[in-house]
C-alpha cells in the first residue's frame, strides 16, 4: 500500500496450504533465512535452502532444541512438515551486537577493564570480537557452556590499538559492529579498511555514508567505496 511504503498487510486464505520449495539465497540473511525455516515448518513437503547460508545460525541451533530435526549439508539446509515443536525452558544468552559497544569503549579510554557477563559466543556472531584482537585489543573470555549457544564471560582492558583489513568474508559474523568498528578505527594507529560490506548501503539507511558524514563533521578522515571504507 501507500507506494510501495509500510504498512504491509498479509491475508491468508482459508483453506489453502503452504508448499514447500527450494529457495537459493542471494544475499546473507538470517532474518530471510530463519522466515523460510519456519513456513517451511508448516508447508506441503520439504523446503530446502541453498546459496548464501553463512549468516547467523541462531534458528538452525534452537530447532534441536525444540525437537525440530534440519537436514545441514555443506551447501544446503532442509526441513519437514512432518517436524514438530515442543516447549521447553531456554535461556537467552547477552546479544553480542550490545556487548560490542562495551567492548570497543573499554578498548580505546585508557585505564579501562571491564567483563561482560553471559554473552553469546556463537561463531556467527564473534567477528567483531576477533577484529578487535587483531587490532591489538587485550580480550580474555570464558566460555561457561556450548549449549544450545557457546555462552560466556568477556573481559576487556585498554590497549594499543592498530589498524586492520577486514575483509568481505568476515562481515556476515560483523555486519551490525561495522559502524563502532568505525570508531574505533579512529583510535588505532594506521590505517583500517573494510571491505565487502555493500549490504550497509540497504540497511533502515545507507549505513556506509551516515557513518562516513558524522565521522567526518568530528574530523576523521574516511574515503567510502561501494562495499565500505
Amino acid at each position: 500500500t501507500n507506494n510501495d511504503y509500510a504498512p504491509v498487510k498479509v491475508l491468508g486464505q482459508p483453506g489453502r496450504q503452504l508448499k514447500a520449495i527450494r529457495y537459493h539465497l542471494k544475499v546473507a540473511s538470517a532474518q530471510v533465512k530463519t522466515s523460510l525455516l519456519l513456513a517451511g515448518l508448516y508447508a506441503d513437503g520439504t523446503t530446502t535452502l541453498t546459496g548464501e547460508l553463512g549468516s547467523r545460525d541462531h534458528t538452525e541451533r534452537m530447532f534441536p532444541s525444540y525437537g525440530v530435526h534440519l537436514d545441514v549439508q555443506s551447501n544446503s539446509i532442509s526441513i519437514s512438515n512432518k517436524e514438530k515443536l515442543t516447549a521447553v525452558n531456554m535461556r537467552v544468552p547477552g546479544d553480542p551486537s550490545s556487548a560490542a559497544f562495551w567492548m570497543a569503549a573499554a578498548s580505546i579510554v585508557p585505564n579501562s577493564d571491564i567483563q561482560i557477563r553471559n554473552v553469546s559466543l556463537n561463531p556467527t556472531r564473534t567477528g567483531f570480537l576477533k577484529v578487535l584482537q587483531r587490532m591489538g585489543a587485550q580480550i580474555e573470555v570464558e566460555t561457561i557452556t556450548e549449549h544450545p549457544e557457546p555462552l560466556g564471560h568477556i573481559r576487556v582492558r585498554s590497549s594499543e590499538l592498530r589498524g586492520t583489513h577486514v575483509q568481505a568474508h568476515e562481515i556476515p559474523t560483523l555486519i551490525d559492529e561495522i559502524p563502532i568498528l568505525a570508531i574505533v578505527a579512529t583510535q588505532a594507529e594506521g590505517k583500517t579498511l573494510i571491505e565487502g560490506a555493500e549490504e550497509l548501503r540497504v540497511k533502515e539507511s545507507d549505513r556506509i555514508e551516515t557513518v562516513a558524514k558524522n565521522l567526518r563533521g568530528m574530523g576523521v578522515k574516511i574515503e567510502t567505496f561501494q562495499d565500505g571504507f
